[in-house]
């Protein structure tokens, strides 16, 4: 391994360590709740949204559950406001981490884990956006991985985001109207969120096992969506 590799290893390392250990730090982790949002962000106009979308851009990065922002954005905000600012959070985290992976561990990963980073890449490289669309749309896997592993990769940014904001939108809708039941007519709200997971995750699967074009992302994916072996379309 040379020096340089070393050194931008060493470097995603401490600094994914340091940005943990900030949020344990600062509590924001644990807080990051209702009580958070009235405080910081419900009622404070514009300073109000860019907290929430730093906080959520910033939380998502490192790995909390998107659908967590989504959540809170519904409960802050309503339904249609809150959804597509839970998107930009979590879109703004995707990017963080995709960059992060690109100019500091895409070296070390690829180098360490070639075989997974080239089947990533072959899965997205022909069609990114309709690819990475395909991945958001499964109620499955870590966005947070996905990420970091799309990111070691050659895919280009912009196509790979574009499909991550629209791919982010059933899902986020779906926990920002739970989030919006905590006010008013909860049990409604979340039952018609059960039954939008629910067809968001019938619609990925379905696009997923069509589409990939005989294509394998991930062998542990393969195997909890039953995919099978793949067919001539």
């Amino acid at each position: 391994m040379s020096m340089k590799l070393a050194l931008r290893g060493g470097t995603l390392l401490l600094s994914l360590i340091a940005v943990v250990i900030l949020i344990r730090l600062t509590g924001l982790d644990a807080h990051l709740d209702e009580t958070w949002i009235d405080t910081y962000v419900r009622g404070k106009g514009m300073a109000g949204i860019l907290v929430f979308v730093a906080a959520g851009g910033l939380c998502t990065a490192v790995g909390l559950p998107r659908q967590l922002i989504a959540f809170l954005g519904g409960y802050a905000f309503g339904i249609v406001e809150g959804t597509a600012l839970a998107v930009l959070a979590t879109l703004t985290g995707c990017i963080i981490s995709f960059y992060y992976a690109r100019f500091l561990g895409r070296d070390l990963i690829a180098g360490r884990f070639p075989g997974k980073v080239k089947r990533i890449d072959g899965f997205l490289a022909e069609n990114p956006f309709s690819m990475t669309l395909l991945i958001r749309f499964l109620p499955i896997g870590s966005n947070l991985l996905t990420n970091l592993a799309a990111g070691v990769t050659s895919v280009p940014g912009l196509p790979y985001f574009a499909g991550s904001a629209i791919g982010y939108v059933p899902q986020t809708l779906v926990f920002a109207l739970i989030g919006t039941g905590i006010k008013v007519a909860p049990a409604t709200n979340i039952a018609l969120a059960a039954g939008l997971f629910a067809l968001s995750g019938v619609l990925g699967v379905y696009l997923y096992r069509r589409h990939r074009h005989g294509k394998v992302l991930d062998e542990d994916l393969e195997e909890n969506l039953g995919a099978g072996t793949p067919t001539a379309e």
